[in-house]
């Protein structure tokens, strides 16, 4: 209890509390673990202005280590971004205990700040921009051991909100609807074979330029996505559909998942309607699979401190290579899978991402989807390529 006294009543130390209560409870950042950094705390939130901050306890008492401190904070950042995904992340270092004659000198994305005080925050321009509420925030009716229980306490309830948040999104769900779709594919595989009139479910259901632009068979769009050219084909896109779409339906829920699935298919029937020839055909799953593929990359990019090897590791070299073969292989249909892509990616940023995506940003992914779907109606319907 005696350390824990010595703790509260430190004036520099309560300030660090109250610094970290307000940019975890109030900013909703979340502390960074790095090994080797001592006397500092890292904290991010990739929604913010300030995607970092870092708050600096230890005693920089001259320039040369002051200049040492700002190296390694580069050297940190630039594993930050690697796992973030991120070209650029703006640092806000607020150093708490600094020696008068040391110089504060700013880089491109860090800016210094000296504050020891709530004064000189309320005194500070470039945090009251950012954060005009702060010096309010940091008032509090408790004082000594109460405030050091309160704003534990309250540090301890807004991460376990966060980490129930986590778990909840991530939590293995069973995959209804994944199943549901690799079903349908398959019955609409086997029940024409088997009847042995394949040939004929394919001439009314694969998507055929001249049946859709001149004859109006729109549903084509539609059915093309559940129609396979054979028994590798199937297992090569249903084996694809598990793998992905266990995942992804886990992640953003049912209804986005199944939207994403028809609409990425639907896309992608477009697109590749731009590019077909008059005799050709175009189906299978690949189409909206890519959709997928596009829908985990808007997840991934939004969940990346959690995702960030996963996205850079697996799931974008599988997105290029795919693209790669897709250009090599005579016979695979590039365009589907290119406007399959483009559309999942759109329609989860118009969905939104759950405790993530903003209402702007939303409301930015509608109005690209909108557009997207008018382009793709065009160079279909109005001006053919």
């Amino acid at each position: 209890m005696d350390t824990q006294m010595n703790i509260v009543l430190d004036d520099k130390n309560t300030f660090v509390m109250k610094l970290l209560h307000y940019f975890i409870t109030e900013k909703n950042y979340t502390p960074i673990i790095l090994q080797g950094a001592e006397n500092e705390i890292w904290l991010e939130n990739l929604n913010e202005n300030y995607e970092i901050i870092r708050i600096v306890s230890g005693y920089i008492h001259n320039n040369e280590q002051f200049d040492f401190d700002m190296f390694k904070t580069h050297r940190i950042m630039r594993k930050i971004k690697r796992k973030t995904l991120s070209l650029n992340l703006n640092t806000l270092s607020i150093f708490v205990d600094l020696g008068e004659s040391v110089t504060l000198k700013n880089s491109k994305d860090i800016l210094c700040v000296k504050a020891t005080t709530e004064k000189d925050l309320k005194e500070s321009n470039s945090i009251n921009k950012s954060f005009p509420d702060i010096f309010n925030k940091l008032k509090y009716s408790e004082e000594g051991v109460n405030l050091f229980v309160k704003i534990t306490n309250d540090i301890n309830k807004h991460n376990q909100m966060d980490a129930a948040k986590a778990e909840e999104v991530f939590k293995q769900k069973v995959p209804v609807i994944t199943y549901i779709l690799m079903a349908i594919n398959v019955i609409l595989y086997v029940f024409p074979y088997l009847l042995g009139n394949y040939d004929y479910a394919l001439s009314l259901l694969a998507l055929h330029h001249d049946s859709v632009v001149n004859g109006g068979e729109y549903y084509r769009l539609f059915t093309a996505m559940f129609m396979h050219a054979g028994i590798f084909h199937l297992l090569f896109n249903m084996y694809a559909l598990y793998v992905i779409g266990t995942q992804l339906e886990s992640f953003i829920g049912k209804i986005r998942y199944t939207l994403i699935y028809l609409f990425g298919g639907i896309c992608s029937a477009l697109l590749s309607l731009a590019f077909l020839s008059d005799n050709a055909i175009s189906i299978g799953a690949s189409g909206a699979i890519f959709g997928l593929m596009g829908a985990l990359l808007y997840f991934g990019y939004h969940y990346r401190v959690y995702l960030g090897n996963v996205v850079r590791s697996q799931i974008i070299p599988l997105i290029v290579l795919n693209l790669v073969l897709g250009f090599l292989v005579p016979g695979i249909d590039n365009a589907a899978h290119i406007g399959g892509l483009i559309g999942g990616f759109l329609a989860l940023m118009a969905l939104g991402v759950k405790y993530r995506s903003k209402a702007s940003e939303q409301i930015n992914g509608t109005i690209l989807t909108i557009i997207y779907i008018a382009f793709l109606i065009i160079i279909n319907f109005v001006y053919h390529f």
